[in-house]
């Protein structure tokens, strides 16, 4: 009786019939922007069914009490590098990084004089000093700030969250 009475109300206040008549327009308007206003309790039936299946979902999913665990991707880890300059260095970081799954990507900044005074200035290392790496926007520094770093498993914790 209640749902009847919901839907029978909802359809005669959001109908065009009689808009053209101020003394209706203005009541119908009012009664549009207070059923707006609370949560639209009135409302079609197509509404009201879908309001109770998703209620039903609702409360299946909180009786099943299992949690949903979010995949969480890893933070972007770059290796910034200049051409031919310290080539071992370089080997050992990305070994280093294959040797933990830590996938990573390898810029060169060899002419590249903005990414360089960048890397730079953010790492606290000289241009003669590349390879370095950061993890997200987080510098991280040459091979031995990186192994450091991996020997304390702060570099599990930074690349792939706590």
């Amino acid at each position: 009786m209640l749902d009847f009475l919901r839907t029978r109300i909802h359809s005669a206040i959001t109908s065009p019939a009689l808009d053209g008549f101020a003394p209706v327009r203005v009541p119908k308007d009012l009664a549009r922007r207070l059923n707006a206003t609370l949560g639209q309790p009135l409302c079609s039936k197509d509404e009201l069914d879908k309001r109770r299946a998703a209620s039903e979902k609702l409360a299946t999913l909180r009786q099943s009490g299992s949690k949903t665990k979010i995949e969480r991707e890893p933070a972007p880890v770059t290796v910034y590098f200049e051409k031919d300059r310290n080539v071992r260095e370089l080997e050992r970081v990305c070994e280093t990084l294959d040797a933990r799954k830590i996938v990573y990507k390898k810029l060169d900044v060899a002419g590249d004089d903005n990414t360089m005074e960048f890397v730079c200035r953010t790492a606290k290392v000289k241009s003669d000093e590349l390879p370095v790496v950061f993890v997200g926007p987080a510098a991280v520094g040459r091979y031995t700030d990186l192994v450091r770093m991996d020997a304390s498993g702060e570099l599990m914790k930074a690349v792939f969250g706590a």
